[in-house]
C-alpha cells in the first residue's frame, strides 16, 4: 500500500500534468481549433491508455457493460474541460485558467462530498471546509488583479 506522502506526491504530479496539458491544449487550439485540439488530446490519451491496458493484461475491461450509464459518459467532461481551456487560456492566461479550473474542481468536490453523489462517502461541509473555500476564492481574486 502506498504511504500518504506518495499519494500526495502523485496528486501534486497529476495537478501539474493538468496545468501543463491545459497550456499545450490551449496553444494547440489556437492553431487548429478548440474541437480539433480536444480530439488530438483525447486520441493521444486513447493510444496511451490502450498501450497501458495491453501491458496490464486488459485488467477487467470485459466488465465495461456492467458499468452505470453515467460512468460510460465520463469522457464528455474531458471535452468540456478542453473547450473551456481554449476560451479561458488565451484571454486570461495560464495562471487564471488553472485557478478557475481548481475552483471548479473543489466546488464540485465539496458538493459531491456533501451529498454523497456518484457513490462517494458523505463528508459533510464544516467550518474548516468553508474557510478553505473562502481562502481559495480570495486567492482567485488576488490572482485575477
Amino acid at each position: 500500500m502506498l504511504s500518504l506522502w506518495w499519494v500526495i506526491l502523485i496528486g501534486v504530479l497529476g495537478g501539474a500534468a493538468v496545468g501543463i496539458q491545459g497550456v499545450i491544449a490551449a496553444a494547440m487550439g489556437q492553431r487548429v481549433g478548440s474541437t480539433a485540439s480536444s480530439f488530438i488530446v483525447h486520441l493521444s490519451g486513447l493510444l496511451l491508455s490502450g498501450a497501458l491496458l495491453w501491458l496490464q493484461g486488459g485488467q477487467r475491461i470485459r466488465a465495461w457493460p456492467s458499468l452505470p450509464w453515467y460512468m460510460l459518459g465520463a469522457g464528455v467532461f474531458g471535452v468540456i474541460l478542453y473547450l473551456t481551456i481554449s476560451v479561458t487560456m488565451p484571454r486570461l492566461g495560464a495562471t487564471m485558467m488553472i485557478t478557475l479550473i481548481i475552483i471548479g474542481q473543489l466546488t464540485a468536490g465539496i458538493l459531491i462530498d456533501q451529498f454523497g453523489w456518484l457513490g462517494v462517502p458523505v463528508h459533510a461541509l464544516d467550518a474548516g471546509r468553508v474557510a478553505g473555500v473562502l481562502v481559495l476564492l480570495a486567492g482567485g481574486y488576488l490572482l485575477s488583479r
